[in-house]
């Protein structure tokens, strides 16, 4: 064709080459199940009654092969195993090959189930319906969740050195950071009116948790000034305050937290965030998000001068200077000042936020802050969460609570660098780095 290019090229080829690659993989498997001793992958005792060629297919990124193997009764488990299974990596109900699992946790935990069979296809052939796809992601993440326990477990029993990530000689701090965000599940679905009419709102938003740590020496200015981190660990979960307090622990021990000169943990104001790290990490520093203070300071502000911007403004300018150089005692003066000043809903107002200030004065002083080159916000793990969010507050999207565990858990692993742990065949990756 003289109007064909490299890609069509490219295409003709892969055509061309998928049987052979389809019948090479399936005599390649076929000699692992030969070869596969007929021995209880579950619990490692010998099968009896063994009979072989039975036959399975399943989805590869060749298309589908089949393969026959052996099955044999264990004594020991009481049912019957197919070795060859375990040794090729298939699960008792998939029908997808480690390639192809890996395929449905990759791209379901980046797009939806639709668009993600669309691009499986287009890109490597296999035809996964989105039901299937579905069904194989949710295994995925299942089994994501598992691999994530059991790690968190090893460090939790000091089991887990090959977790540890490289520390430098010199001494370090180590920065952890919190925040939360809302997602929408399927509570009660159908039942709406009739939850209302018992007097019963139905819920759809939940809180999801997270966290990150890095090292102080992980963060860099970028070339156009702002601060970026090279390396960092990250935690996600549906599963409440008491689920992240054990990950981000078990995360915070990989990046050196028993080995950290200093331990910071920098978050905005909620009572939960504090409450967790004065148990989780009690000998921490802990520092006020910048921006969520000052925003308590403009609430003061448009509260006196609720129609006159330009006033507002003029009014604060002090008090962010205050707040910008680490004096907090004498801002709170001040505020305490104002408030006396004023009278009913408006004196009500304004002492609302000095409490709230008055509560974090030892999380305020931003001046020590800039001085250590430290961050005086968590704006890192703020757009953590908003990543996340792009993958699960799309519209018209509710989500279960065990369906969205299982792809904030894969997501985790990936960005993680540690997905190679859940999909050894990858040729690259190494889990002590990050």
């Amino acid at each position: 064709m003289r109007n064909s290019t490299l890609g069509h090229l490219e295409e003709q080829i892969l055509q061309q080459t998928r049987g052979l690659e389809r019948k090479l993989l399936e005599e390649a498997a076929q000699k692992k199940a030969d070869q596969t001793p007929p021995i209880c992958p579950v619990c490692g005792h010998k099968l009896s009654r063994c009979s072989p060629e039975h036959p399975r297919t399943f989805h590869t990124r060749f298309g589908p092969v089949t393969v026959k193997r052996l099955r044999g009764w264990c004594r020991r488990c009481k049912a019957w195993r197919y070795p060859a299974d375990q040794a090729m990596g298939l699960s008792d109900t998939g029908g997808a090959s480690p390639s192809v699992q890996e395929m449905a946790a990759l791209t379901v935990s980046k797009m939806p189930v639709k668009e993600a069979s669309a691009v499986i296809e287009r890109l490597t052939g296999v035809k996964l319906p989105p039901a299937t796809l579905d069904r194989e992601a949710r295994r995925q993440g299942q089994r994501a969740e598992g691999k994530r326990n059991q790690l968190d477990e090893q460090m939790r029993t000091g089991q887990g050195a090959e977790q540890m990530l490289w520390l430098p000689p010199e001494p370090f701090t180590l920065i952890i950071e919190l925040d939360a965000w809302n997602i929408r599940e399927r509570d009660d679905w159908g039942q709406s009116a009739q939850k209302r009419a018992q007097g019963q709102e139905p819920q759809r938003w939940h809180w999801a948790y997270g966290g990150t740590c890095f090292r102080l020496d992980q963060r860099a200015p970028s070339p156009g000034g702002r601060a970026r981190i090279l390396s960092r660990g990250t935690v996600m979960t549906r599963g409440g305050v008491d689920d992240l307090r054990e990950q981000l622990f078990a995360e915070a021990q990989r990046h050196g937290l028993a080995q950290a000169d200093k331990v910071l943990v920098v978050a905005d104001g909620a009572v939960w965030i504090w409450n967790l790290a004065g148990d989780r990490f009690g000998q921490a520093q802990q520092r006020l998000d910048y921006y969520h203070a000052s925003q308590h300071l403009w609430a003061v502000a448009r509260a006196l001068y609720p129609e006159d911007e330009s006033t507002a403004r003029a009014w604060i300018k002090p008090l962010i200077k205050k707040l910008k150089s680490g004096r907090a005692a004498s801002l709170l003066a001040d505020l305490r000042t104002v408030a006396k000043r004023l009278r009913h809903k408006k004196r009500q107002a304004v002492q609302a936020e000095v409490n709230y200030l008055e509560s974090h004065r030892e999380r305020m002083d931003y001046a020590a802050a800039r001085r250590s080159g430290e961050p005086q916000g968590s704006g890192a793990m703020e757009s953590t969460c908003r990543q996340y969010q792009c993958r699960f507050k799309r519209p018209g999207q509710f989500w279960s609570c065990v369906g969205d565990e299982g792809l904030m858990c894969l997501e985790t692993f990936w960005r993680n660098n540690r997905w190679q742990l859940l999909f050894p065949h990858i040729l690259h990756g190494d889990p002590r780095r990050n």
